[in-house]
């Protein structure tokens, strides 16, 4: 049986209306919003406190933005600033990597450790490129965590972790502590981690939690009213496609396409190094081995194309938009060969003094809005409807530490345990 934390009754998420009676409720999107949300309301109630988690997603686990994201992960912005509660949003995220790391161990001799690779620690690499950054990434580089360092280094550093790597302007900045995640495996892993945690409460006899994935859409809201205690909405971009939700959150959607590289077998002494990082610039590589790499994204602002495929005037425009910019800073691209592209629309939260940061919220008020004849349907469900959205292109830093939080106030019913800045999009609406 694997070694996974099992919840006290001494859990801070703990409540006597949760003891009491069976809690339902339903996770919209199965993304990395919608999975930290369903493990930390598992991990953070009773082992007496009966649950039950439907999550709906009609592409299944990882199907959407999320799966096709970079995964490079580190908690600074391009100009080295930490990002906004780096500190915390980091800490959780890799929490979460090694429960998924450890769900996803597999005995079978017969599976190739390449294929269950998560994450990648082998840092980022973040060649300065032009001088009105040169400056503030030396000035800042000391402004580090312990557990994610910034170290600023000359061409020659740069060069002994990525052979061939460019430097525009002699210098770079290097993570060594930042990760690059596969996101469609480790969302599958923490998936699973779910279920091993029912599973490993139920044989110590506590058969009080339930999760189930339904491959289906919902369109309204209102249809599960009065079924489930809460409804959260982790749905990303597609969040606007909720009748209830739809032009009532100020969210901007931009889609992106990612390429897929291989270097060609042919191509031998070219390999990319085993311990060397991925590279952060106007076109990110994230290494996934050393003949295989995901090179992206571009930006393609107000687009409602939800399909994850591309097509072949589309793919043609990234590669061509991307190719340049990668080349720039790792010039021995150019030598590897396109495998195929995928698709996503990120959900982008607007600008704030804290910079972009996500949207979370009880939703009540934007759900039962001018409804007229729902006035009735509001006062007599017992349902909650919460909104965690936003994500953004830093899903993968925020998603850990806002899950908890989501599900912290989810389970006490109490929006105020959120932080004001992740709710004051709601007050901007009137």
């Amino acid at each position: 049986m694997m070694n996974m934390m099992v919840p006290s009754s001494s859990s801070t998420f703990h409540s006597s209306t949760i003891a009491e009676a069976p809690l339902k409720l339903a996770v919209l999107g199965a993304g990395f919003a919608g999975l930290s949300v369903v493990w930390n309301l598992l991990q953070h109630t009773s082992k007496h406190s009966r649950i039950c988690i439907d999550i709906y997603d009609e592409v299944g686990i990882g199907g959407g933005a999320s799966g096709i994201s970079g995964g490079l992960l580190h908690p600074y912005s391009p100009k080295a600033k930490l990002l906004w509660k780096g500190a915390e949003c980091w800490k959780e995220s890799l929490n979460l990597l090694n429960i998924a790391e450890r769900a996803n161990v597999s005995k079978d001799p017969s599976v190739e450790l390449e294929t269950q690779n998560l994450v990648w620690r082998r840092g980022i690499l973040r060649p300065v490129t032009n001088t009105k950054n040169s400056d503030i990434l030396k000035e800042n580089s000391q402004d580090f965590l312990e557990s994610c360092r910034l170290i600023s280094i000359d061409k020659y550093g740069a060069q002994k972790l990525v052979p061939g790597i460019c430097a525009p302007l002699d210098s770079a900045i290097y993570m060594p502590q930042a990760v690059n995640v596969h996101p469609p495996r480790y969302l599958q892993a923490l998936f699973k981690a779910c279920k091993t945690l029912v599973n490993d409460l139920a044989a110590l006899g506590y058969d009080t939690k339930e999760i189930n994935l339904l491959q289906k859409s919902v369109n309204s809201l209102l249809e599960l009213a009065g079924e489930y205690n809460a409804v959260i909405v982790c749905l990303g971009a597609k969040a606007d496609i909720v009748q209830e939700l739809s032009g009532k959150i100020p969210l901007r959607t931009c889609r992106g396409v990612v390429a897929h590289l291989q270097l060609p077998r042919g191509i031998l002494g070219k390999e990319y190094g085993n311990h060397s990082p991925s590279i952060l610039s106007d076109a990110w590589l994230a290494i996934q081995g050393p003949r295989n790499l995901v090179l992206g994204s571009t930006w393609d602002w107000d687009s409602r194309n939800y399909s994850p495929h591309v097509s072949a005037s589309e793919t043609s425009k990234a590669v061509d938009e991307l190719i340049p910019k990668a080349s720039a800073v790792y010039p021995s691209v150019v030598k590897w060969d396109f495998t195929g592209a995928r698709a996503g629309v990120r959900s982008m939260p607007p600008l704030t003094p804290n910079g972009s940061i996500p949207l979370l919220g009880c939703v009540d008020d934007i759900v039962f809005h001018d409804s007229g004849n729902n006035l009735n349907h509001r006062h007599s469900s017992t349902t909650k409807y919460w909104l965690f959205g936003g994500l953004g292109a830093r899903g993968l830093l925020y998603h850990g530490w806002l899950g908890k939080l989501m599900a912290q106030a989810v389970l006490s019913r109490d929006e105020s345990l959120l932080p004001s800045e992740l709710t004051s999009w709601r007050k901007s609406r009137h």
